[in-house]
């Protein structure tokens, strides 16, 4: 998964993964799965994010998962997110070379503002992000044959007129079975925002200054955030290549620059972020 990013993007949540954890030791000596077969996951959850990006108060919205790998191609559909590595894997320890399209449906303030000022500002239209990521993962690191290490990048721009801008995220991540029945994957990330995308999320105009008594304010360009996040897989039947899994993972993310010291962020919600998630997944 070369992102781990907010609101329907979030990271899962996981006290599944800690509350397993004897039972795991017990099973360390197992061999791992086979991680390189043809599979396909289905998976639905609960997920704790904040109302706006920048915002205090969080809020529950649902989070569905696909993911899928056949021939060696990979997919990933996450709440508005979806992405493929159109790079066929090489089917087992080595270098990983990654690329392929990422599409994004930013739903940022487009509903459930839970903060009277920020609401004030009016709602934003949907914007649809389009773009790809490139990456290089090495598998075979560390833990097993199956443990990954993985450096990517993707640019996402505005397809319509919504703030006409981009971002861009380097990500880092590492990933591990624990055994036949657990995985954990360990991310960071960060998003850098172009001009178009600071104002538009995070300026005040002066005409939403005396709508919301926000101060004016005139975003720029420059890093919007980092954010640090774990996840965890738990098979309740079968093993992580087949039957019904418990999915969870937690995220903190914090905010930077322009996008820290917005009014939006710095008078009516915060620069500390979290996130998190818990849910089922069925994989075939």
């Amino acid at each position: 998964m070369p992102f781990l990013r907010p609101a329907t993007r979030a990271a899962l949540a996981s006290f599944p993964l800690l509350a397993a954890m004897p039972a795991l030791a017990q099973q360390a000596a197992d061999s791992p799965p086979d991680m390189t077969r043809d599979t396909v996951t289905l998976g639905v959850g609960a997920a704790v994010v904040p109302s706006y990006d920048g915002s205090d108060k969080n809020v529950v919205t649902a989070a569905p998962l696909v993911r899928g790998r056949v021939s060696g191609i990979n997919f990933v559909v996450l709440g508005s997110r979806a992405w493929a590595d159109v790079i066929a894997d090489n089917n087992g320890p080595g270098w990983d070379f990654q690329a392929g399209p990422v599409v994004n449906v930013n739903l940022n303030r487009t509903s459930r503002i839970d903060d009277r000022q920020v609401a004030a500002l009016g709602k934003i239209d949907t914007a649809v992000e389009a773009g790809g990521f490139v990456g290089i993962g090495k598998q075979g690191l560390i833990t097993s044959d199956y443990d990954k290490l993985t450096v990517s990048f993707s640019y996402l721009h505005d397809v319509g007129t919504v703030h006409k801008s981009y971002v861009m995220s380097p990500s880092v991540s590492y990933g591990t079975p624990l055994s036949r029945k657990a995985y954990v994957l360990l991310n960071a990330s960060g998003n850098y925002m172009g001009n178009g995308y600071a104002q538009t999320y995070f300026g005040v105009t002066p005409g939403g200054s005396a709508r919301s008594g926000l101060p004016v304010y005139y975003a720029r360009k420059g890093w919007k955030d980092w954010t640090l996040g774990a996840m965890g897989t738990v098979a309740l039947t079968g093993d992580l290549t087949h039957g019904l899994s418990m999915v969870g993972g937690v995220a903190y993310r914090r905010m930077l620059d322009d996008a820290a010291d917005s009014p939006v962020v710095r008078i009516a919600g915060s620069r500390d972020q979290w996130y998190g998630a818990l849910g089922l997944a069925y994989t075939f």
